[in-house]
């Protein structure tokens, strides 16, 4: 109560100082707008300020109005906000105490509120950060102290699929000290309770400083364990800078895995210390290479931010450019169908490319290239083959194949290629195991013709396999998989294809990514909803969550940030709250979300014009 008369208090004063200019204001200040904004029945209303009414800036409303406030993605247990703020400055925002059982937790912890504290400040315009009145509102912006403790028990430092991520955090203020106390299980639920506490507090624009909630208590832990999005880096290369600002946005909407698509038949930018001619003959230029360093960069950037990165290395399809060199070293040809054409009878777009499955030294060379991988990713929880996209046509026009298909005693029709595709794939994971030392890893796989109905369990063990689906929803194959029980992903492309909309992705002309898939049909798209439709059952326990796909035919460094937000932030919502409700609902705190991922360096695309963000409610069709 005292917190609060204060705080009206010192608002009543800028009122006057506003309205009447009068001392002692400062005299730096300029009044900037008319409007303010009173919250009415969950919305903020825009009114004139008079001088008599008590109206807030357009952020305090936002923060202060509504069950969940500003929160993105919102919680999934108990939430309870005040209707309060008090003001501080960023200087008063310190750690008070870690407690957890290893120097490596805390350490991450510590890391985690650098960043956290970071972001807080970025809310501060340019210029911004110090009280812009004189008297008793700049006495109390000046004294109070804002103290953030954070316990975590477990000793975990790297994702799994059995890492909680759940945490607690509770807020209350006395006279002139907010403590903020986040407690959690492991680490990466008190890094989402830091990432909730900064979405907590806002600038004021009419006081010019921070402000957070007076109260809170939040119990939050994700539905999904899985909430991804796929990075394609071999159509178009990003830099480094780029894909940090992915992770970035990932952690400030607790997506919680990258999935880097390193590789293609398009390029091969990855450097490997063990086989340099991959990149040499495969990147597109000496500058567009990602080096070990890198790499490891980029792993432990998205832990401390709460993102595994997941690579994936595609076989025995998508293997193309960087694979030239090894005939003239005399290792026979580790790829066929290179750059062949015409294209549309080899490949589903140019170029083509495949592994020589028949070749041993293509076994050879994939044990030293998980061998790499494994120590620049280290470690890894799980590994995506690939697994999509062969063309049998390819190898049965490939001599050497034909050749030991009839040595082996088998025909040239489908199921022969498609065992000999098995086999590789058994191959490709016993070579992985080698190479981690004898411990298996699951396997990630795309949906393909090896997981049809009739022909997956004679290929893909479902302990050893996880299935990531990028059919459309209404595929039989999506019941197929979870009445035999697999664990599945899901990537259904008529929703979370986030390339599509912008010209065809086949040079054939014949495009099934046409349509544009707006933040609403990423938000309303439910694995759970699609599986009870299909088989009538959730599948809970199969689902383990979902990705949202941009292969970078169209999309480079300069329109990234764009195409991914914030689309992807309405990903990360259905994927961590799994809602009831549908995407209008959310629409004013997603808004209100994509405007704190442009303060933070995100160029994420508008949603809507300024006006219908400051008038809620009125834009609608």
């Amino acid at each position: 109560m005292i917190t609060k008369v204060a705080s009206d208090v010192g608002r009543i004063f800028l009122l006057v100082c506003l309205v009447f200019s009068v001392p002692p204001c400062s005299t730096t200040f300029r009044l900037t707008s008319p409007w303010g904004w009173r919250c009415i029945n969950e919305t903020c209303v825009k009114q004139e300020n008079d001088g008599v009414r008590s109206l807030a800036d357009l952020s305090t409303c936002k923060l202060t109005c509504g069950q969940d406030s500003t929160i993105w993605p919102s919680p999934t247990g108990f939430l309870k906000i005040a209707p309060q703020t008090v003001h501080f400055l960023l200087e008063s925002l310190t750690l008070r105490g870690i407690t957890a059982p290893t120097d490596q937790v805390k350490e991450l912890v510590e890391k985690a509120f650098h960043i956290f504290r970071d972001n807080v400040g970025k809310n501060i315009p340019e210029g911004g950060g110090k009280a812009t009145v004189m008297g008793p509102f700049h006495k109390q912006v000046t004294s109070h102290r804002v103290f953030v403790a954070v316990t975590v028990t477990g000793r975990v430092t790297r994702l799994s699929l059995e890492t909680s991520e759940a945490y607690t955090l509770g807020i209350t203020t006395r006279g002139d000290v907010t403590n903020a106390t986040v407690l959690a299980g492991d680490f990466f639920g008190a890094r989402h309770a830091l990432e909730t506490l900064s979405q907590l507090i806002e600038y004021d624009e009419l006081a010019g400083v921070l402000q957070i909630v007076s109260t809170a208590a939040v119990v939050d832990a994700p539905v999904y364990k899985y909430r991804g999005i796929l990075l394609d880096t071999s159509r178009n290369f990003f830099s480094v800078r780029a894909i940090e600002r992915t992770l970035d946005a990932m952690a400030a909407s607790k997506l919680n895995t990258l999935h880097w698509h390193i590789t293609d038949t398009h390029s091969f930018p990855l450097y490997l210390e063990s086989l340099p001619r991959m990149a040499f003959f495969g990147a597109y230029s000496p500058r567009e290479i990602y080096r070990a360093a890198d790499v490891r960069h980029l792993v432990e950037y998205g832990r401390v931010r709460g993102v595994r990165v997941l690579p994936e290395f595609p076989a025995p399809a998508h293997a193309g450019n960087g694979w030239q060199w090894a005939q003239k070293q005399g290792l026979g040809k580790l790829g066929v169908c290179l750059n062949q054409e015409p294209w549309q009878s080899y490949c589903v777009e140019p170029p083509c490319g495949q592994l020589n499955i028949i070749n041993n030294n293509t076994y050879n060379i994939l044990a030293q290239i998980y061998k790499e991988l494994l120590d620049i990713f280290s470690p890894l929880d799980l590994f995506h083959f690939g697994g999509s996209k062969v063309n049998l046509n390819c190898w049965n026009t490939t001599e050497e194949i034909v050749a030991h298909l009839e040595k082996e005693g088998h025909g040239r029709d489908h199921e022969s290629f498609y065992r000999l595709w098995g086999s590789f794939q058994k191959s490709a994971l016993d070579l992985l195991t080698q190479a981690n030392q004898g411990k298996q890893i699951p396997g990630i796989l795309w949906t393909s013709q090896l997981t049809e109905k009739d022909r997956i369990e004679s290929h893909l063990d479902p302990q050893q396999y996880i299935i990531q689906i990028l059919t459309n929803r209404t595929d039989k194959m999506i019941k197929s998989l979870l009445t035999k029980g697999y664990r599945v992903i899901f990537s259904n492309q008529d929703a979370w294809n986030l390339g599509c909309g912008f010209g065809n992705l086949s040079p054939s002309g014949k495009s099934w990514c046409i349509n544009y898939k707006g933040w609403q049909a990423v938000y309303d798209n439910s694995p759970n909803n699609i599986s009870a439709t299909l088989t009538g059952s959730s599948h809970r326990n199969l689902i383990l969550g979902g990705e949202a796909v941009l292969w970078s035919h169209h999309v480079d460094d300069t329109t990234l940030d764009s195409k991914l937000w914030p689309r992807g932030a309405a990903l990360a919502e259905r994927l961590w709250t799994n809602p009831d409700t549908n995407w209008e609902a959310a629409e004013t705190r997603f808004v209100h979300h994509r405007q704190r991922l442009v303060r933070r360096g995100i160029m994420a695309q508008r949603v809507q014009p300024e006006w219908c963000r400051q008038n809620e409610g009125h834009c609608y069709l």
